[in-house]
This record gives structure tokens, C-alpha cells and sequence, in this order.
């Protein structure tokens, strides 16, 4: 970066100081833990040779106290590694659709959907509806959420798949239990010079009028652009901003990007796992379940991680999940599981 000349291409040194800041990112705070795990083995060492009282407690409660903290900053850094794949530093396009279920399945997509910006806020992350479509009687049929923060798509990409919801209906006078099913799919941002093309005459382009709040031209001029890929069946749409142009060109970002995705995955012959994945919306392809009654648990059948604290995860803690899942982790299915 100190060449003459570094700076003559703007484009190639914005991507290398991006790539500087990528390794600062994992040597700095790798050198850091070996300072401090260093620090700790003589803290002991002090603790260890302090008499017996007073003074031998508070050394050894200052020991443990760093263990802890040390440990909880070598859980972070795991993470940090495991998140090196092409576009995990990027931010991700998140849709949410509900499933089989009518009315409590649209009810559930939008549970999920503020149980996702629980998180986002959680990690200093931010968040734009790009599109959303309310269902017909109580909350959304889908929702595309632009998640923007360092290592958005990462995280997020952990949670494609089908979420099943089992409780007892709201909507139902006779107090029945339900089982509700909704799609998450996450899509990463990728560079303007991504080698994808997408010929014109393959788009079929419709305009509408945005149903969400806007101004007072948001319900009189259709601003609103939902773009259809022929060939592939894609369906993307964007009604987050006032002007048709700056929508339409947000939507095909977003076309890009799903499409950018496919091709890189066929490429490493993974079509299988990133999206054949997740499925048909409905029962037995389920990633995870939240039981709300006539227990209360969270499992994923992915990984096995499960907690009965459902409030939490409802208000965005889902580390547990994804660290699981960034892990490696797999999960064999018992019978003491058929319930789930």
C-alpha cells in the first residue's frame, strides 16, 4: 500500500485495503489472545503464590473472572474464522414466506419477521423492507428484508430453511393446536461487477402501487416493481422507495444476486444443501420448531440445539442456532423426538 502507484487504480486498491482490513480483522485480535492467555498463565502464577486468606481468594476470583472472559473472546474469534466464505462479510437480501397454514401461517412469517429485526438490532446491524405483502386477514404472506453490517449474510445465511411453529391457535375459538410452517432464504449482496448477465427479453417487469407508507404519491403512482426471471421462476420485488427507477433497479440487484448465488453453488455442486435444503414450505422439510404449547421448547433438527426459553428466541436470540449450525454441528433424530 506505501508503492508509488498504489492508489492509480482505484478499484484494485479498494479491493486490497478491503483485504488488508479482512486479515487485520483475524491477526489482530489472534495476537491479542495470545497476549492475554500468556498474561493468564502468570496471573496464576501470582495467585498460586499469594498465603492462604483474603488475599489468596480475590487472586484466585481475578484468575477465574479472566478465564472466563478469555474463553468467551476465543468463542468469538471461532466464529469470526468460520465466517470466511466469499460473501460472508456482505450484506444479505432476507425473505421470510409463509407456508401451509392460511391465516396462522401468514401470522407466523410475521412473528418471524420481528423475531430477524430483534436480532439485526441485537448485533448493531440495519435493516430495510424491501418488499412486504400483508396477508389477508392478520399478518404478511412475505416480507424481503436488506440487511446491511459487517458479516450480515454470514450469520444469516445459517437460517435458510423451513421454520414449523406448533401451538395453540388464536384464531381458533375451540382452542385447538395448530401447526404453522414458513420459508427464510438469505441472498448475499454481491459487487456491480458480478460476472452474471440477464438478458431483457428473459423479464417480465410489472408495476404497481406500493401498499406500504410512502408520502402522498404512494398510493396514486405504481412506483412499486415486481421483476419475474423467465427462465428460472425467480420472483423478486421492490416497493421500498418513492421512485419506480430506484425500485426497479433494487429489485434486479436483488435478481442478480439470487441468480449470482445459484450459479456459484451449482458451481461447487452444492444446489443441494443451500437450497434444496429448505424445501417445499410445509411438513418434513422443517429446519427447526418452535413448540409453544403444550411445552414450551425451540429445537433445531439440524443441530440438535435447543432451548426452552421461546420469549428469548422470539425477541432475537438465536446465537445459540447460528453458532451452532457455523459450527458444524449435526444431530441424529431419536424417537424422544417424534413430538418435535
Amino acid at each position: 500500500m506505501a508503492q508509488p502507484g498504489f492508489w492509480d487504480n482505484k478499484e484494485k486498491a479498494q479491493a486490497d485495503v478491503e483485504r488488508v482490513s479482512r486479515l487485520r480483522g483475524l491477526l489482530e485480535p489472534f495476537r491479542g489472545l495470545e497476549v492475554r492467555i500468556a498474561d493468564l498463565g502468570v496471573l496464576r502464577e501470582l495467585a498460586e503464590e499469594e498465603p492462604a486468606g483474603d488475599a489468596r481468594t480475590l487472586a484466585e476470583q481475578e484468575v477465574l473472572k479472566e478465564f472466563r472472559d478469555i474463553g468467551q473472546n476465543l468463542d468469538e474469534f471461532e466464529i469470526r474464522c468460520l465466517l470466511g466464505g466469499e460473501f460472508d462479510r456482505n450484506a444479505a437480501y432476507l425473505t421470510i414466506h409463509s407456508g401451509a397454514g392460511g391465516t396462522e401461517a401468514c401470522d407466523w412469517a410475521d412473528m418471524l419477521l420481528r423475531m430477524y429485526q430483534r436480532w439485526i438490532e441485537r448485533h448493531g446491524l440495519a435493516s430495510e423492507i424491501l418488499d412486504i405483502q400483508p396477508g389477508d386477514e392478520t399478518g404478511i404472506k412475505w416480507a424481503t428484508l436488506k440487511v446491511t453490517g459487517e458479516y450480515a449474510y454470514g450469520h444469516l445465511q445459517t437460517e435458510r430453511g423451513v421454520h414449523r411453529l406448533v401451538r395453540i391457535s388464536p384464531f381458533d375459538s375451540n382452542k385447538r393446536r395448530h401447526t404453522s410452517f414458513a420459508s427464510v432464504d438469505a441472498t448475499p449482496e454481491i459487487p456491480e461487477d458480478a460476472p452474471i448477465e440477464v438478458e431483457e427479453r428473459d423479464l417480465r417487469i410489472d408495476t404497481y402501487r406500493s401498499g406500504g407508507k410512502g408520502g402522498q404519491n404512494v398510493n396514486k403512482v405504481e412506483t412499486a416493481v415486481r421483476i419475474t426471471h423467465m427462465p428460472s421462476g425467480i420472483v423478486v420485488a421492490c416497493q421500498a422507495e418513492r421512485s419506480q427507477l430506484k425500485n426497479r433497479n433494487l429489485a434486479m440487484k436483488l435478481l442478480k444476486a439470487k441468480l449470482y448465488q445459484i450459479e456459484q453453488d451449482k458451481k461447487r455442486a452444492e444446489v443441494e444443501r443451500q437450497y434444496g435444503e429448505k424445501g417445499d414450505i410445509a411438513w418434513g422439510n422443517q429446519i427447526r420448531s418452535y413448540v409453544f404449547q403444550p411445552y414450551q421448547m425451540v429445537k433445531d433438527l439440524r443441530t440438535g440445539v435447543q432451548t426452552s426459553d421461546v420469549q428469548g428466541v422470539m425477541d432475537g436470540d438465536l446465537d445459540a442456532f447460528i453458532h451452532g449450525k457455523l459450527r458444524g454441528l449435526t444431530y441424529k433424530k431419536g424417537a424422544a423426538d417424534e413430538d418435535l
